[in-house]
């Protein structure tokens, strides 16, 4: 019985999935797919770092959300006691639809609108957290090699990084939910001109996932000196743990249509 429930389940998933994961690129592939899709979470459901949630996330709060797409951590948050939140995502179907989910269930709080994390438009020192989950992932799509990703993708990956740390807060948190592991992701975050510190944690049951945690203003020598004391963590892929994560697996392997 659950081995024909996880089945459907990952036949479900393909269906929905580009034929190349240069898809996920496309505004348009996603407005379909929040067309039909009720539901989905990438990197675990609330569940498994909801204790990670409420250890930095304090309940009055301003947050902001980038890309909600159909993803119910809105949700979880709010029942939480974190109201003040503001959703944002690229595609109109998913903030109407959205806006419409959240309003069934009295939710009235939470704000929704379309903005793209490359140009927030929000003033300076807005949020006191901002929170991705998987967001900034698709921005690795198409990016090459991990060690030395192409130049337009780094770029990208900046824009949005520079665009978060201006609509923080002094002293405010910015969140990354994330598949990328910490020796690919810490020299993008300690990008020029951003101040914030580094630290993460892991969740998930054998492959994990990784929670980072920047503090805007908290920069340190000690966490310069630690990007070159990381070690590479060995890496066991389990199909299990990624049946769902259908772009984010090939994003680790490459779909380079120059290949």
């Amino acid at each position: 019985m659950d081995e024909t429930k996880k089945e459907n389940g990952s036949d479900k998933q393909r269906e929905v999935a580009p034929s190349t994961a240069l898809g996920y690129l496309e505004p348009h592939y996603w407005d379909d797919r929040f067309s039909s899709e009720e539901h989905y979470e990438w990197l675990k459901d609330y569940s498994h770092f909801r204790h990670l949630i409420l250890a930095h996330i304090p309940p009055n709060s301003s947050v902001l959300e980038l890309g909600c797409g159909n993803s119910q951590l809105s949700d979880e948050m709010y029942r939480d006691g974190i109201k003040d939140l503001t959703c944002t995502d690229l595609s109109p179907v998913a903030v109407d639809r959205m806006q419409r989910r959240l309003l069934s269930k009295g939710y009235k709080e939470i704000k929704v609108m379309q903005a793209d994390m490359l140009d927030l438009p929000f003033g300076d020192e807005s949020f006191e957290v901002v929170i991705e989950k998987g967001t900034m992932d698709v921005l690795f799509v198409n990016s090459g090699d991990p060690w030395n990703p192409k130049p337009e993708s780094v770029n990208k990956v900046r824009t949005m990084l520079e665009g978060v740390h201006r609509v923080l807060k002094p002293d405010g948190i910015f969140i990354s939910i994330a598949f990328g592991q910490p020796h690919f992701r810490r020299p993008l975050f300690h990008s020029p001109g951003l101040t914030w510190s580094f630290e993460y944690s892991t969740f998930g049951d054998g492959f994990h996932y990784f929670f980072y945690i920047m503090r805007k203003g908290k920069r340190s020598l000690e966490d310069e000196e630690s990007g070159k004391k990381m070690e590479v963590p060995s890496i066991c892929l389990l199909q299990e743990e990624l049946e769902g994560e259908d772009y984010i697996f090939r994003n680790s392997i490459g779909d380079d249509p120059s290949d």
